[in-house]
């Protein structure tokens, strides 16, 4: 057992190594030349004008999460689309299909319980 995990350590080991070598490295052959110009914010060529932690509205968050979940419900799908022929070859093909059905109804209510809440209406 211990002989299958051997090249995995050494590999590791070896990563972590280079890493900790490169880092080494860049801080000790690396300029040390400190401006104030240099370490001021810079974002796109535009100076900056307000703080960073600005207010922003809570329909930006909710809309985000929604799309995370509806993103990775439909990442369920895709496994389930490769793998049902050969399910279907099996003789599971009927069973596997309702239990997609059910799996995008209950999505469907939700999708059509957050357009009634109005959720997705940015104002």
């Amino acid at each position: 057992m211990l002989q299958s995990f051997g090249p995995i350590a050494i590999q590791l080991l070896f990563a972590i190594g280079f890493a900790v070598f490169i880092l080494l490295l860049t801080n000790a052959v690396g300029p040390k030349k400190y401006n104030p110009i240099k370490n001021d914010i810079y974002e796109c060529g535009v100076d900056y004008f307000s703080d960073a932690r600005g207010i922003f509205n809570v329909k930006f968050y909710l809309i985000a999460m929604l799309f995370i979940l509806f993103d990775i419900e439909t990442v369920f799908i895709i496994p389930w689309a490769v793998t049902f022929l050969s399910f279907k070859n099996a003789g599971l093909g009927l069973f596997i299909f309702a239990e997609m059905a059910v799996f995008i109804g209950i999505l469907l209510i939700g999708y059509i319980y957050i357009i009634k809440k109005g959720a997705l209406k940015w104002e």
